[in-house]
């Protein structure tokens, strides 16, 4: 069987409308335990990449270490540098966006991943060994820090999206070029210290448009003919083409599948996709057909899971130097 990998981006609410001065709320943790149920009703073990505020929740911590102690789930490390210990201030030139990691000076990066990966493994009593990059944003010095504090696993990559024109919050400052990743794992490191592992990404020939319009029309066309990059990514309308990227990713040489979403996007208005409880209950309806169609092919690995058995394979996993800037 194929493997399915859930990742979820655990953080504060809505940090999609956050702007400098406001504070940063948990209340999506109330939310998780649905989530967290739906996955234990098909056997999937949801990794939950973890950020400073979360970490910080008492609540969110009670309900993990018991997930945790049951073997259902994983705690990972996610890093947003804007509320991260120890704070550095920048030369603010965009306010209204939320900064990367990588903008930050190289002794301050080091600073932030190691208090944050700290406080996880204390908090937690034990290895955390798998990360995701905030905003997908690396480069190979944060690479190199996470290596020397000893994770070895990461997935921030998304193979085929170039984020370089999507600011930060400093002058000059871009997001990470995954344009020319590849899809399947590999080291990214000569050594072989970090596996990364690929976000399901895959161009598909798709469309759901009811051609109302000519926009829509021709967006159908585009489509259907140039194909477009789709994630196995719910945002309240994209079922069909979901279940159409997994069908692609069934018949591949692949053998996982890596989900992710927010944790903030399970609570009504914590994101700017999932507005309402309707919307909330359409996810979950979406989310059902999707994990009840994906539980007759795969089955359900933790990251760790997933690279220990990965490891069996080590001489034919390869090595690409993706961050070289």
């Amino acid at each position: 069987m194929k493997s399915f990998i859930v990742t979820i981006d655990t953080e504060g609410d809505n940090l999609w409308t956050w702007r400098a001065g406001r504070s940063i709320t948990t209340e999506n943790v109330k939310y998780l335990p649905r989530f967290q149920n739906l996955c234990d009703k098909y056997g999937f073990k949801p990794v939950w990449l973890t950020n400073f505020e979360m970490v910080s929740d008492p609540e969110f911590v009670a309900f993990t270490k018991a997930k945790l102690h049951e073997g259902c789930c994983e705690i990972g490390m996610h890093l947003h540098a804007v509320n991260n210990p120890p704070l550095c201030d920048l030369d603010v030139k965009y306010p209204a966006n939320f900064p990367y990691l990588i903008e930050y000076p190289e002794e301050t990066i080091s600073q932030k991943v190691q208090w944050l990966h700290n406080l996880l493994e204390n908090t937690y009593e034990g290895p955390v060994v798998s990360h995701r990059a905030g905003r997908w944003a690396m480069n190979k010095y944060y690479m190199n820090c996470l290596i020397e504090k000893g994770l070895k696993i990461d997935c921030s990559v998304t193979p085929g999206i170039n984020w370089y024109s999507t600011m930060g919050i400093t002058e000059g400052s871009h997001g990470s070029d995954y344009s020319k990743a590849p899809e399947i794992p590999f080291y990214v490191d000569e050594n072989k210290r970090m596996l990364e592992f690929p976000v399901s990404i895959r161009t598909i020939h798709y469309s759901e448009h009811s051609f109302g319009s000519v926009h829509s029309l021709l967006s159908g066309i585009k489509h259907h003919v140039l194909g477009y990059k789709a994630w196995l990514r719910p945002n309240g309308h994209n079922l069909h083409e979901m279940l159409h990227l997994v069908n692609k990713l069934k018949e591949e040489n692949t053998d996982y599948l890596m989900f992710m979403l927010h944790s903030s996007e399970l609570m009504p208005g914590g994101s700017p996709t999932f507005r309402t409880n309707e919307d909330i209950e359409k996810l979950y309806s979406d989310l059902e057909t999707l994990f009840a169609y994906i539980s007759g092919f795969c089955e359900g690995k933790t990251l760790k899971e997933y690279a220990s058995e990965t490891l069996n394979n080590k001489d034919k996993i390869m090595y690409q130097p993706l961050f070289e800037y």
